[in-house]
């Protein structure tokens, strides 16, 4: 076996004590710091640090800012990381929602757009309306698509991560092994990746919550997955197919043939989906609450009257919670985690559902564990994104170095 050799020099220290300079300043308050405080921070010598800052300086990612003078001696001078001298975009894509934003490199968001794809969207079409969104939001934040540094797409099924194709997608019909990140790419120009979206969505709650070692995260819309950490890393599976909770089936009788995937969908998101809570309120409210859920087609109308102690939806809620906590369970009794968190359409129904699917939970489990709401709602995977695009971004900044 040959083994590469490693490179060494004096670029190599070069690149190495930039990028530690440039951690620093970016973990800053502003990322603006002195030369004194990197020097603290990085526990360089200042001739190092000086010289770090202007290798980036060079290269458009740090700027210079002359303090006010207070009369004794040189006025001081403060380094700011320049986040907006490159941009990433994020890219949720579902069978009925596009969003695409467009964020800095600090993770700020510049910019952003969202479609309704139509209902049974299929692969070349959805791709046609992400290109065209794409194309929109980048004029939005002032700039051309051309000028991105990363992308990254977030989207249904089971995704080779390693080879950058949605192997599976049952819920967009055609857009398993659709050309898209080649295409994208020869029109970008720069790295595009694609991840399952719920593999996103636990990236942004490791990135803008606790980070927990041991965390599962459950997607809860019309469509049901979940996210695996496992001793601070992602669990994929074999097949890059782990926690793809909605397949769980809790309906069909153990002796019968069990029903086929219908419209994409598994069979627990068949019975505690966002469309099957729809239906179960519309099926079991009566009166004007029921004409409500109807007209509207909001199942948070559901959750409202829950709320405010309507019997009926109160009962409704009751039964969601029971069978949904039935089908964690299932995840939770294998992986015992540290903690369940639940994103998605559904998580805003807040705690008038997630009281009662604690409460079920605590019957069902052997040892207890945290459940909360995500704080980033539907974001949640698009911010992932955004995190994975600005981690491919990183290795371009290193390598202007």
């Amino acid at each position: 076996m040959t083994i590469a050799p490693t490179a060494t020099g004096p670029h190599v220290l070069r690149r190495i004590n930039a990028t530690a300079v440039l951690d620093a300043l970016r973990s800053t308050d502003g990322m603006t710091a002195r030369v004194a405080a990197l020097v603290a921070a990085t526990g360089l010598s200042r001739p190092a640090v000086s010289r770090a800052l202007a290798a980036l300086a060079d290269v458009g990612a740090v700027e210079f800012l002359v303090t006010e003078d207070n009369g004794v001696g040189r006025p001081a001078q403060r380094a700011r990381f320049r986040a907006e001298c490159g941009h990433v975009a994020g890219i949720d894509l579902g069978p009925h929602k596009l969003l695409v934003t467009l964020a800095d490199l600090a993770g700020t968001v510049c910019a952003e757009r969202r479609v309704a794809t139509p209902y049974g969207v299929a692969g070349p079409e959805a791709a046609g309306l992400l290109r065209t969104a794409l194309a929109e939001v980048a004029a939005d934040a002032g700039l051309e698509p051309t000028a991105l540094w990363a992308v990254t797409v977030g989207t249904p099924g089971v995704v080779d991560v390693e080879r950058g194709e949605v192997v599976l997608a049952p819920s967009i019909p055609g857009w398993a092994g659709l050309p898209l990140l080649a295409e994208l790419r020869d029109w970008l120009g720069c790295p595009v990746l694609v991840e399952n979206d719920v593999n996103l969505a636990v990236a942004a709650e490791r990135w803008r919550g606790p980070a927990e070692d041991n965390l599962l995260y459950v997607h809860w819309g019309e469509r049901i997955g979940s996210g695996i950490v496992i001793d601070g890393k992602p669990h994929r599976g074999a097949s890059s197919a782990a926690g793809e909770l909605g397949f769980v089936d809790l309906a069909t009788p153990l002796d019968e043939e069990p029903a086929p995937v219908v419209e994409g969908l598994g069979p627990f998101e068949r019975l505690v989906g966002a469309r099957a809570i729809l239906a179960l309120a519309t099926e079991r409210c009566t009166g004007p609450l029921r004409e409500t859920l109807r007209s509207s087609g909001d199942v948070a109308v559901l959750f409202e009257a829950a709320a405010i102690g309507d019997e009926e939806a109160v009962s409704v809620v009751r039964t969601v919670a029971r069978r949904f906590a039935r089908g964690l369970a299932t995840h939770l009794l294998a992986l015992d985690p540290e903690c369940v968190v639940v994103g998605g359409g559904v998580s805003g129904a807040g705690d008038v559902l997630f009281d009662a699917v604690r409460t079920e939970l605590a019957r069902m489990l052997l040892t207890p564990v945290e459940l909360r709401i995500s704080a980033l709602r539907e974001k949640g995977v698009v911010l992932g994104a955004i995190r994975m695009s600005l981690d491919t971004a990183e290795q371009r900044l290193a390598g202007m170095l």
